[in-house]
């Protein structure tokens, strides 16, 4: 629609804010927090990272953005992909408590304040990484956290004047929609079809952003 990277991104990123909200509401009854850490320790964290990465954002330049973007989600798709692989390397409880496990949630919540795309499947790579198994868990804590650094990252958006808001209301409720939509259905899929359809999006994002980006 003709909006430059920068802004295009904090655009998206302030739509979806309502979906994410909706998302974390539909999936309260599933929130554990991982090993070692609190709720409140991971929401704390959250903010933190969210507030770096969007403070990064406001200093990059459009064409550094464009450049950066493909390898982000190549990134992103790869990890979640590899997770499971990862986690059976790794040693047992490696990722889990103590500084490690922060460490990894900011500089995850970081990227999700930086770039959108691709931060829910970073997400999962990381939880999965901190031993949450059962990946319905593993998608509330997504969404809550997801919520937290996003509400953080907006207000620095707003604050930097990068959002364009005419573009932002239809998108809200489409995500809204989406949100709640998405995590009924996610809900009930068996978890290796929701891993496969995962990745799939992924890697079908990153390529036509490498393609055409």
């Amino acid at each position: 629609m003709g909006v430059p990277p920068v802004a295009a991104n904090a655009t998206g990123t302030a739509a979806l804010l309502p979906g994410y909200i909706a998302s974390a509401w539909s999936y309260r009854d599933l929130m554990r927090a991982p090993v070692g850490l609190s709720l409140a320790a991971v929401l704390v964290l959250g903010t933190v990272g969210g507030a770096a990465g969007a403070a990064l954002l406001l200093a990059t330049s459009d064409a550094a953005f464009r450049g950066i973007i493909p390898w982000l989600l190549l990134f992103a798709t790869l990890l979640f992909a590899l997770g499971p692989a990862l986690q059976r390397w790794l040693p047992r409880g490696s990722g889990a408590g103590g500084a490690r496990a922060r460490a990894g949630v900011v500089a995850v919540c970081a990227y999700g304040g930086y770039f959108n795309g691709g931060m829910g499947i970073v997400m999962l790579a990381l939880f999965r990484l901190l031993g949450v198994d059962d990946l319905r868990i593993a998608n509330g804590l997504k969404n809550l956290l997801s919520a937290v650094l996003t509400l953080i990252a907006v207000s620095v958006y707003a604050v930097g004047g990068i959002i364009d808001w005419a573009a932002v209301w239809p998108m809200a409720l489409g995500a809204t929609a989406g949100g709640l939509a998405g995590a009924g259905v996610g809900r009930r899929l068996p978890p290796p079809v929701l891993r496969n359809l995962i990745v799939a999006v992924g890697a079908i994002t990153t390529l036509l952003f490498f393609l055409h980006g």
